[in-house]
């Protein structure tokens, strides 16, 4: 009995990181297809992200730091590395290309490639918190599954929005798209056959938690009012907010 309900839970597993990949892919269709609106998605972008930060990451990070008992000190230095690491690699890329420009927001197709590299990192370590989930117990298991299915879309959208921002080709976008939609699949088949320390899980959490944080301030948010700002344009940040917080608590 005990082998039949791990093999159902291992396919159920399997299914959910399945629906987690589609949501990304569904969010990155979504952004390409209305890139001639970038601005209007840049504001929506900026609040799904601060949104993700601060009602998902953020939390997981001390309910992380509560049951290791870590001091909390920890996972906000790697915060603030992930902030300056993004920055600084953004510096390097725009010497390096000689694109600085101090008269406005700077904008590189390495940039974009940095971005999606990270949530790549992040999409594996999604599918895998669903497979941990359910070596908790499958009710944990479905939790955290809706959870991450919930904010894949934005983080698809997040991700191809910030791409065609910095001029990488659409090509390229559905190239670094198809990495982010398998890797959560290869995450939850990664729990089947390894365990890994929640220490682990929320000291990278705090990393990539500044990381984004970096680029909804700097990069996003300001990419928004290129064109002026309006009520509209705060209004889609709000929504976006918003929008998170309801996926996060109450999804």
């Amino acid at each position: 009995m005990t082998t039949i309900f791990t093999y159902y839970y291992n396919v159920l597993i399997v299914l959910l990181t399945i629906a987690a990949a589609i949501a990304a892919l569904l969010g990155g269709l979504t952004a390409i297809h209305s890139r001639k609106k970038l601005h209007y998605a840049m504001a929506l972008t900026s609040g799904l992200v601060l949104g993700l930060v601060g009602f998902d990451l953020l939390p997981e990070i001390f309910d992380g730091v509560k049951s290791q008992n870590l001091d909390p000190v920890w996972p906000m230095v790697l915060f603030v590395a992930g902030f300056l690491v993004f920055h600084i690699v953004e510096k390097i890329i725009l010497v390096h290309e000689g694109a600085e420009n101090e008269y406005g927001p700077h904008r590189h197709p390495s940039l974009g490639i940095a971005r999606a590299v990270a949530l790549t990192g992040h999409s594996f370590l999604d599918g895998l918190s669903i497979g941990v989930g359910f070596q908790v117990n499958p009710t944990v298991g479905v939790a955290v599954a809706l959870a991450v299915i919930g904010h894949r879309f934005a983080d698809g959208f997040d991700t191809a929005t910030f791409m065609l921002l910095n001029k990488n080709k659409v090509s390229q976008i559905r190239n670094f798209m198809s990495i982010v939609v398998v890797a959560p699949i290869i995450g939850g088949l990664t729990s089947l056959v390894v365990t890994f320390s929640d220490l682990a899980l929320t000291l990278y959490l705090g990393f990539f938690a500044g990381l984004l944080m970096y680029i909804a301030a700097s990069n996003i948010l300001p990419q928004a009012h290129t064109k002026g700002s309006s009520y509209k344009m705060v209004g889609l940040t709000l929504i976006g907010v918003l929008f998170m917080f309801i996926v996060t608590r109450f999804i």
